[in-house]
């Protein structure tokens, strides 16, 4: 129950209330003409990337998507994985979560033709790569030790993309 919970709150909020509110705010469009349908393949893809990623944190890590500093709300939507989440999509990438929210938001701004969402998607892709690369992967550094640090060096951080850092 706290995994749907943080998942209408956080995700929900990045990838839905606030592009809605966006789309309402500035109506600037663009027009990419049959890859207006990719938007489509996007949005379900991303769906899918954030559901199935939600899903190994519960299953596998016993845990919500909930990051580490979110602990005073852990009532509210729950805890991180207690165990390091390395199967399923996270053979491919670090953050499938994060690239389904992005992928998500890219998809409205194709199906939708808002180039506000086209600038949102960059914004919200560079805010996530700073959580995860000064927030996220030195706490799990420090709390996994060596078995992330060969999980770091094993997967990239975002699909076909290696960590600079190793």
């Amino acid at each position: 129950m706290r995994a749907i919970l943080f998942t209408v709150l956080i995700p929900g909020t990045i990838a839905v209330y606030i592009p809605r509110g966006l789309a309402r705010t500035y109506s600037a469009q663009f027009d990419p003409g049959l890859f207006r349908y990719v938007g489509l393949l996007l949005m379900l893809s991303g769906f899918l990337f954030y559901l199935l990623s939600a899903i190994a944190f519960l299953i596998k890590g016993g845990g919500t998507p909930a990051i580490w500093f979110t602990k005073p709300l852990r009532f509210l939507i729950g805890e991180e994985p207690g165990k390091l989440v390395s199967d399923s999509l996270y053979r491919f990438t670090r953050n499938p979560m994060y690239l389904g929210v992005v992928g998500f938001v890219l998809g409205e701004a194709l199906w939708f033709e808002l180039s506000v969402l086209l600038t949102y998607s960059v914004v919200l892709w560079l805010c996530f790569h700073f959580v995860v690369a000064y927030i996220e992967e030195p706490h799990l550094r420090e709390r996994e030790g060596k078995t992330y640090e060969e999980y770091l060096k094993a997967v990239p951080r975002w699909i076909g993309f290696r960590s600079a850092k190793k």
